[in-house]
């Protein structure tokens, strides 16, 4: 078993439980980490062995471009977006950051993480 991380994506979208927050966006974290096999790919230095973190990227930037207006639900698109792409992967966790968010005070970031094993 091994891991793959994609940590510190930043991205400025369109999401939030308030209408306001939809239009006029705000900047967000990401973070993707996935348990999987990685033996094979060790072994024959193939990348198609196992999960391509280019391929990670662009699937979470797709989702990203579409507006969602909890966190949870978001991080919850990814998720199954990462199963329905690589279905040998055998744990994904995903945290997404809201920088600032509107809370009448101060806050860096609400985060939310979600965790799921197949």
């Amino acid at each position: 078993m091994g891991q793959i991380a994609l940590e510190g994506m930043e991205f400025f979208a369109f999401h939030g439980y308030y209408d306001e927050e939809q239009k006029i966006g705000n900047k967000y974290g990401l973070d993707l980490l996935i348990e999987t096999d990685l033996r094979s790919a060790a072994a024959s230095d193939d990348l198609h062995q196992t999960v391509n973190y280019e391929t990670l990227y662009a699937l979470v930037v797709a989702e990203m471009q579409i507006p969602a207006r909890l966190l949870e639900h978001l991080g919850h698109r990814i998720i199954d977006k990462v199963y329905e792409r690589f279905p040998f992967v055998k744990q994904v966790r995903v945290s997404v950051y809201k920088y600032n968010p509107p809370l009448g005070g101060i806050c860096k970031w609400a985060k939310v993480t979600l965790e799921e094993a197949r």
